[in-house]
């Protein structure tokens, strides 16, 4: 199986050969937002060798902001390491749970589900990714159930986003609804997908604790013996370290909740990468004088942490480097314009699985929820009405596309990411999930025509 950037090449040669064929298009814009049956087709756009080879360029241009943060992540956690706190904790906390490891599967992945539920926690993971995966190993488990508990936990949060601004929110402005509109269908689609998500995992890890031969990775015995080595002393100076650590994720968290839009009394700081990225700067810092780092061992490690990750960093810019190429070859707009014209005069049951179906391909184009929401709510969520069906589902479907599809498609840069650091082939990633993803795409099915039933 070829590695994730190339992959991400290949798609990006193929979006950029799709662009001498699909007829290019737009949308007339009023503030950023298109409007519904303005579609024109523009002159011809194609896009040669050189827009391939700088669209990777131009993605990092866009992506800058997550790349920085993912790097500073990469620091802070080389910091931590250099401690020691972290091999240390981990024996503490596997000797504290003794046999009892697989209740960390339930407890992580409701946490991370309700930051996804709440307010979209999705490229926020990609700090969690080098501090769990240790965990599981040292618990007996392979690195696909340490990425799942992110990676499933936060992503099925997202597919039934409840208050989700940068999906759910975006999706219902430009639908003409309130947050709350659909509210009730998508609390209960949460429970039973993560209840689905929970179960699946724990299915997996226990068969891998059982019998290491039953990963789809197949543990290494380098990893296998990394679990039996002796257990450092957890001292006070590394419960301090781990208390400041802790406190960074949970300010993080904090940080960028929007409580004000999600009707909440409590202050809103409004962060997002800059500032997150400050945070674990920062943070860093503060961990190094309390282990009492040199300032040469703090910048030689901060920098050698910033490379481990730099990888994930690169995944990230080339998958933007995607959507670069359909933008400049104008058939973004094309693609939206098909869709609508495949939804007009349909039945509501119909209607509704149709725009769920329609947003399962746009999700592979356009991996952004926000977006997406952006290009294609505006079209689609009027024609709704014409089919007797609420906006509210719309939304949705549009979410729950959006959400399952970054689960498998290598266009997701949190995804090529995450296996990228947990070193699993996306062929191996596919294998392990696409059960679940069928189990979460029938249940969607059925949501939504019950969703039309009742509505």
């Amino acid at each position: 199986m070829p590695t994730a950037y190339s992959i991400l090449f290949l798609l990006i040669i193929v979006v950029a050969i799709a662009t001498w064929i699909i007829p290019a298009g737009s949308y007339e814009y009023i503030d950023e937002v298109p409007q519904a049956g303005t579609y024109h087709s523009i002159e011809q756009q194609p896009q040669g060798i050189g827009a391939v080879l700088q669209a990777p360029f131009k993605g990092f241009y866009d992506a800058v902001d997550v790349c920085i943060f993912i790097l500073m992540v990469g620091g802070f956690l080389g910091i931590v390491m250099k401690t020691g706190a972290i091999d240390a904790g981990i024996g503490a906390v596997i000797k504290r749970l003794n046999g009892r490891e697989k209740w960390l599967i339930p407890i992580l992945m409701l946490l991370f589900g309700l930051g996804g539920t709440s307010y979209g926690m999705w490229e926020e993971t990609m700090a969690f990714y080098p501090l769990l995966i240790p965990v599981f190993l040292a618990a007996g488990y392979d690195a696909v159930v340490a990425v799942s508990v992110v990676l499933l936990g936060a992503g099925v949060g997202v597919i039934c986003s409840t208050v989700n601004p940068f999906a759910t929110g975006i999706a219902s402005g430009f639908a003409g609804v309130s947050l709350g509109e659909g509210i009730v269908l998508r609390i209960l689609q949460w429970i039973v997908f993560e209840a689905v998500a929970i179960w699946f995992v724990m299915s997996y890890a226990a068969k891998v604790k059982r019998d290491p031969k039953a990963s789809v990775i197949s543990l290494a015995p380098t990893e296998i013996e990394a679990t039996e080595q002796e257990v450092k002393p957890f001292t006070k100076k590394h419960k301090t370290i781990m208390y400041v650590f802790g406190l960074t994720f949970l300010i993080m968290i904090y940080g960028v909740i929007p409580f004000d839009e999600m009707g909440l009394p409590l202050p809103s700081l409004g962060w997002w990468f800059p500032e997150l990225s400050a945070l674990f700067l920062v943070s860093g810092l503060v961990i190094a004088v309390i282990a009492r780092l040199k300032e040469q061992e703090i910048t030689e490690t901060f920098v050698a942490g910033c490379a481990d990750l730099l990888g994930v960093a690169f995944i990230i810019g080339i998958s933007r480097g995607i959507t670069v190429i359909m933008n400049e070859g104008a058939i973004t707009d094309t693609v939206l314009y098909w869709g609508e014209q495949a939804l007009s005069g349909t039945g509501s049951v119909i209607f509704v699985l149709l725009v769920y179906l329609l947003y399962l391909p746009l999700s592979i184009l356009i991996p952004s929820s926000s977006g997406l929401a952006t290009l294609s709510v505006p079209i689609i969520a009027p024609l709704a009405g014409f089919a007797g069906v609420g906006a509210d589902l719309v939304v949705t479907a549009f979410q729950s596309a959006s959400g399952v599809i970054n689960l498998i498609t290598p266009t997701a840069a949190v995804l090529m990411g995450a296996l990228t650091i947990g070193h699993i082939p996306f062929d191996r990633w596919i294998k392990y999930i696409w059960k679940l993803i069928l189990y979460l795409f029938l249940l969607t099915v059925a949501f939504l025509a019950v969703g039309v039933i009742i509505g």
